[in-house]
């Protein structure tokens, strides 16, 4: 018990740190304060005694950040909580402590760069690497990533330079800079005026971004149908058709402006196999009168099932069918699913055949006048790297059920990672959710027009206009991971062993 005391007592500061650095996140989105909680986490990891010492303020910072940010995970284990409750109190603690693994991976690498607080630097950059890492490894989970912070404030438009990781490798630059404000000598005082400068700098170039006049929106007008099933309903036999008569009544009410040309439903609205469709599929053409509807449905083929997104054409028949390809471990499908089904684990979301199948990959659909329209299904959207295609389309659209997040902050994280997927591409995004928040975002990150979370209803709205493809865009992660392979040979060439301590330099 006294040893772990001793291990407690050390972990208890970097958890709350952590904590505060979640506050960055979404809902609340308080990046000045979450910046300077990451100052103080690095700067505890650089003053730590050894790289283990430093091992642990970084797990516990981290496992204090993202058990404050991805709280929500235990949502979807009480839609049916008989079946999947038991599993809750597992998720909350394994997963934001397996992710702090990586934190403390970055703080231990860090610290072996130079003594005290010349290890903020080495600190910053090695976070910013795994936290790029969180994207790939395990199919990848890049949500909550630390350059989240900016998101709804003008430092987040450098996304279209520098895209997320960028985004994230500069805010922990900025935050080891402004830690040697404790130190002593000049790096007291030039760390964080150099801090000052970075932040600055992205400060003005953004807001001069946002202040910048865009091209005028388009000619075509959405409609946006949020029909608010409750998850814990959305397949009752009993209540299933009462929710696809919202949609269909939603699409054929009449409208104060343009009858739109394109129509979106959430993901899944449609509760039954698109292979048994066809009465739905006349309906909604006599209802729309052939206009386009793109709406979400399961389906089957050669014995497999997908999570797919559909494209209505005239006369009640299909013009384009996209299934999902980044399905969600242990929602949509259960990895080593023969061995873990035995154990009574099942993928959540899966409701058909006991697990989805992967679909080949993103491609953009050719929506008409509406033009070419780069489909995502829920989870794909906080993946970057699949809105890069070889042929730039001319908007996204993202289709979601995020009645699985609940209603405190998962589904505003959602919402606000497609923002920064708009400033990243410089293309439109419009997202259909099944409780919300549906939305329209311009090029620039901005939420033109929304239907709020837990709200029945639709909406009407042009499409805006996209921008020039941004360097992000074109480039994509390579010169960030370029960066990071660079500063990491830097703090780890032959002059490390000088182990010079900047603060100790000008004393």
């Amino acid at each position: 018990m006294r040893r772990l005391t001793g291990l407690l007592g050390p972990a208890v500061l970097p958890f709350a740190v952590g904590l505060g650095l979640a506050t960055g996140q979404a809902p609340l989105g308080w990046a000045p304060v979450a910046f300077a909680a990451l100052a103080v986490l690095i700067g505890l990891g650089a003053r730590a005694a050894t790289a283990r010492a430093a091992a642990l303020v970084g797990w516990s910072g981290g496992a204090g950040y993202f058990a404050g940010g991805l709280f929500w995970i235990v949502e979807p284990f009480f839609v049916d909580p008989v079946r999947h409750g038991w599993m809750a109190p597992f998720a909350l603690v394994l997963l934001p402590g397996g992710l702090a693994l990586f934190w403390a991976a970055a703080f231990a690498a860090g610290h072996r760069g130079a003594v005290g607080l010349g290890r903020t630097l080495p600190i910053a950059v090695a976070l910013a690497a795994v936290e790029m890492s969180r994207a790939w490894v395990l199919t990848g989970f890049p949500w909550a990533l630390v350059g989240y912070m900016w998101i709804g404030w003008p430092p987040a438009q450098a996304a279209a330079l520098i895209g997320p990781h960028g985004l994230t490798l500069a805010t922990t630059i900025a935050a080891a800079l402004a830690a040697l404000a404790v130190g002593s000598g000049r790096a007291r005082l030039a760390g964080p005026v150099a801090a000052a400068v970075l932040f600055g700098g992205g400060w003005t170039w953004g807001a001069a971004m946002l202040a910048r006049p865009g091209p005028p929106d388009t000619t075509v007008t959405l409609r946006l149908v949020q029909p608010n099933a409750e998850q814990s309903l959305k397949w009752d036999p009993e209540r299933a058709q009462e929710f696809l008569m919202r949609l269909m009544t939603a699409t054929a009410s009449a409208s104060d402006g343009p009858l739109p040309d394109v129509t979106i439903w959430p993901e899944t609205a449609v509760p039954y196999l698109l292979n048994d469709s066809d009465t739905i599929l006349g309906q909604i053409d006599a209802i729309t009168g052939g206009r386009t509807v793109v709406f979400g449905v399961p389906r089957r083929e050669d014995g497999r099932y997908y999570n797919s997104l559909a494209v209505t054409a005239p006369g009640g028949t299909l013009a384009q069918v996209y299934d999902k390809h980044h399905l969600v471990p242990f929602g949509e499908y259960v990895p080593f699913g023969e061995v873990l089904g035995r154990l009574g684990i099942e993928g959540m979301a899966a409701s058909h055949g006991g697990g989805f199948s992967a679909g080949p990959g993103p491609v953009a659909l050719d929506l008409g006048a509406a033009g070419r329209a780069l489909p995502l299904i829920c989870y794909e959207m906080i993946f970057p790297q699949h809105l890069r295609l070889a042929e730039r389309p001319d908007w996204v659209v993202q289709i979601t059920n995020d009645a699985w997040f609940g209603e405190v902050s998962g589904p505003y994280q959602h919402l606000a990672q497609a923002r920064l997927r708009a400033i990243e591409q410089g293309l439109p995004v419009v997202r259909v959710a099944n409780t919300g928040v549906s939305a329209v975002i311009d090029a620039r990150g901005r939420v033109r027009a929304e239907l709020p979370l837990g709200t029945q209803g639709f909406l009407d709205a042009a499409l805006p206009a996209a921008v020039s493809a941004t360097p992000y865009a074109r480039t994509g992660d390579w010169p960030v991971l370029a960066a990071l392979v660079l500063l990491a040979l830097l703090f780890a060439g032959p002059w490390r062993a000088k182990r010079i301590d900047p603060a100790r330099r000008g004393a």
